[in-house]
């Protein structure tokens, strides 16, 4: 699969004239690169992504695989590999990281579509992981499903502080399911009630 879109080719996806797309370059809001000697804007397919994904724009079926990469961040081993386990079943890839340092080094090597999110872990908690993610604009675009057995009140805190879902432990594995395929805004299959990840 290619690796980068014309100007043409995004105004394309969008449904809008390439003017647009330009704008939306100059104005820092789409990530581009200039062709060496030519200065023709080329957008790669991870940036052109994670920008449908920020502005609430649908990802076109054949750049849905590159939105199925999802980093596990939760402190519980067992809560980690059972999350990991339903989303493996249902086709995403995931990584899974215990702190919010591992979290930070595996960012950038991983490149997640979606973020599970505990809000209670050691060093620095859910809630200051959440400000750094929308304080850095290459973070902003990942949908950020936070995972949490903290009450109804600091669950609501913390889509103020910018996540994009939030999910009580314990929880139902197709509640999961449902909640990442709405974010990412993608069609999957969702079995039948089963076990929950207590």
């Amino acid at each position: 699969m290619k690796k980068a879109l014309t100007t043409g080719e995004v105004a394309k996806y969008c449904g809008v004239n390439f003017r647009t797309v330009i704008r939306w370059i100059e104005r820092g809001q789409l990530k581009a690169f200039k062709l060496p000697g030519r200065g023709d804007n080329r957008i790669s397919i991870d940036h052109f992504v994670a920008f449908l994904r920020e502005h609430d724009m649908p990802v076109p079926a054949e750049f849905q695989d590159l939105s199925r990469r999802i980093l596990i961040i939760e402190d519980q081993p067992a809560m980690a590999s059972a999350i990991e386990r339903v989303l493996r079943r249902a086709g995403f890839e995931t990584r899974v990281v215990h702190d919010s340092f591992q979290a930070g080094a595996q960012l950038a090597e991983f490149n997640p579509s979606l973020i599970t999110l505990d809000l209670q872990m050691p060093g620095l908690n859910g809630f200051s992981v959440l400000d750094f993610l929308r304080q850095d604009e290459r973070w902003r675009g990942v949908k950020v499903l936070v995972v949490s057995a903290l009450s109804e009140s600091q669950l609501q805190d913390a889509i103020q502080q910018g996540a994009d879902d939030i999910l009580s432990k314990p929880f139902e594995n197709q509640m999961l399911l449902k909640k990442v395929a709405d974010l990412l805004d993608m069609q999957i299959h969702i079995e039948k009630p089963g076990l929950s990840a207590e």
